[in-house]
């Protein structure tokens, strides 16, 4: 089964935690703190194998976590950082985060890598709190938490030529004529429910990713047919090949499908039509298709080249070949990474998110939340008395008491941080 789109959940590693503990040997007269620091948690790496087409590993798996660091040992022992999570993802993937709408990575390349998810860093042991005020610290922190984020991933099928044109027109006919893909062939519309790549061969030696894109049809761009399943396809082509049904079998007008099928190319993307397009005048073999390429020729505006063929006799494809090769040789290999315009660096003014924000419950409970302090909440040890303490600290420094005070908070009033209460305190 094809799979060109899904929406999967990724969670990175937590940090292990870093531990408070003391060095008491016989030999070692200032034996002093010696918990260790956690391990940093493991990362969701996506990376290109090109041996993949489709998404179909993502389509029955929705859940992906990596481990969680190693916590820190005495002696001063580091925990063991965790290995990564390393998903295989098809050339031309494309990841968006589903709540910012953000690209995190457009992968193109052969074991090219992309981290979508960072894994925590560890928590500090106490000795990493040793000072000359209190060299004997009881302070560890927790892990940070690794990034978690509902992601969407969508493939563009990498193909030096894409075959557009309507239904029954001969696209995949033509396809496995000129290649070993054999698509399934039939005399209905929508026979082809998903797109096809197929190597093409010529004659002198030179070789190209034909690809069958299906169901375009007048709407498509608005989701009618299955043109807003594939149109994201077309994307990455260098070349469009447009098929079309010169002997009219199905009553349409050739020349009023070639434009109806470039105006749903232009509504998705119009960059689409500023690429080199060819096209391939199909069923010369029928009568009054000559009749018809006359006047379709006498109508066309466009400078674009016309090579009559017929997949049935296999006229005119030999030459058609050689154009399309051509026609590549002239334009670079280079994908362009999707949403990219030029090649520099713009600076945004980012307003920074702020720290914390307060609301209140329906029983008068005060509610902190916000991603700093919650952050900064799970990772501290709450069964050390001096980390609750900094702990305070922290929140005071960050201007939380005074915020509470603001909204009208009293001695003794309950204060909610995630699953926890507090009581507030002058």
């Amino acid at each position: 089964m094809f799979v060109d789109q899904v929406k999967v959940y990724v969670k990175a590693g937590d940090g292990g935690n870093g531990i408070v503990a003391f060095r008491r040997e016989i030999y070692v007269p200032m034996g002093g703190p010696a918990g260790g620091d956690g391990g940093d948690g493991g990362d969701v790496i996506f990376e290109v194998d090109e041996g993949l087409n489709t998404l179909m590993d993502f389509r029955y798996q929705k859940h992906f976590k990596a481990k969680r660091g190693e916590n820190g040992m005495g002696k001063g022992m580091h925990g063991k950082n965790a290995d990564p999570l390393v998903l295989s993802v098809p050339p031309g993937t494309t990841v968006r985060d589903v709540n910012t709408g953000e690209v995190l990575a457009d992968l193109i390349e052969h074991k090219q890598q992309a981290v979508i998810a960072k894994g925590g860093r560890g928590g500090r042991g106490n000795i990493r709190f040793a000072s000359a005020r209190n060299p004997a610290p009881e302070i560890a922190e927790n892990g940070e938490p690794g990034i978690e984020r509902d992601i969407q991933i969508e493939l563009k099928l990498i193909a030096d030529v894409g075959l557009v044109g309507f239904p029954s027109v001969g696209k995949s006919t033509l396809l496995s004529t000129v290649s070993a893909a054999r698509p399934k062939i039939a005399d209905y519309h929508f026979t082809t429910l998903q797109p096809n790549l197929g190597v093409v061969d010529t004659a002198d030696q030179r070789s190209f990713v034909l690809a069958d894109l299906p169901g375009l049809i007048e709407g498509a761009h608005e989701g009618v047919g299955l043109g807003h399943q594939f149109l994201r396809h077309v994307e990455r082509t260098r070349v469009i090949l447009h098929v079309i049904d010169m002997a009219a079998t199905e009553g349409r007008d050739p020349y009023e499908d070639f434009i109806t099928i470039n105006k749903e190319l232009k509504q998705y993307d119009p960059t689409l039509l500023e690429r080199p397009m060819i096209i391939a005048a199909n069923k010369m073999d029928l009568p009054e298709a000559e009749e018809q390429l006359a006047f379709f020729k006498e109508q066309l505006d466009e400078d674009c080249p016309i090579f009559p063929i017929s997949t049935v006799t296999k006229e005119g494809i030999r030459d058609l070949l050689f154009a399309v090769a051509n026609k590549l040789d002239e334009i670079p290999k280079n994908y362009k990474p999707v949403e990219e315009q030029e090649d520099r660096v713009v600076y945004r003014f980012e307003k920074e998110e702020r720290a914390f924000s307060i609301t209140r419950d329906p029983d008068g409970a005060y509610v902190l939340y916000g991603e700093k302090i919650e952050k900064l909440f799970k990772m501290t040890d709450f069964s050390r008395d001096e980390s609750v303490q900094r702990f305070s600290r922290q929140l005071r420094g960050m201007g939380v008491d005074n915020a509470l005070r603001d909204r009208g908070a009293k001695d003794g009033d309950t204060v909610r941080l995630l699953d926890y209460e507090f009581e507030f305190m002058e």
